[in-house]
């Protein structure tokens, strides 16, 4: 079981790392989206607080509303897929569909630790993870 642990708080450090990617790649695009100073400022600090605060509100581990599984999973859509495809809009889609591989991957492997019965209760955390 130490093994998986470890597995566990390594694919939750990635999740972590691939959020502040997301919103990093959100906020570039934003700022990339007009020649207006004042819209690039608003797209640029804006989707990324728009995206913070929808990851706040339903994904993040502790969120203020504890919606079901299937939510959750389209805020994590939303704003991880919109990471993606704001580094794929600013240019690199090289980059953006390795994002997207990455988030899929890190997704499933954070709903099989989800779904192990022998995680105890609290251990895995997250939204969703007591639903079942």
């Amino acid at each position: 079981m130490t093994d998986e642990r470890l597995w566990y708080t390594a694919n939750e450090l990635l999740a972590f790392l691939v959020e502040l990617a997301a919103l990093a790649c959100l906020s570039w695009w934003g700022f990339t989206v007009s020649r207006d100073e004042a819209l690039r400022v608003l797209f640029g600090a804006g989707t990324s607080l728009l995206a913070m605060v929808l990851w706040s509100l339903f994904a993040a581990p502790r969120a203020r509303l504890r919606p079901s599984l299937p939510l959750v999973l389209v805020v994590k859509a939303v704003v991880l897929g919109g990471g993606a495809a704001a580094l794929y809009d600013v240019g690199h889609p090289g980059a953006a569909m390795a994002m997207a591989v990455v988030v899929l991957a890190n997704t499933a492997v954070a709903e099989f630790f989800r779904r192990r019965p022998h995680f105890p209760a609290g251990v895995v955390g997250g939204a969703g993870a007591d639903e079942e």
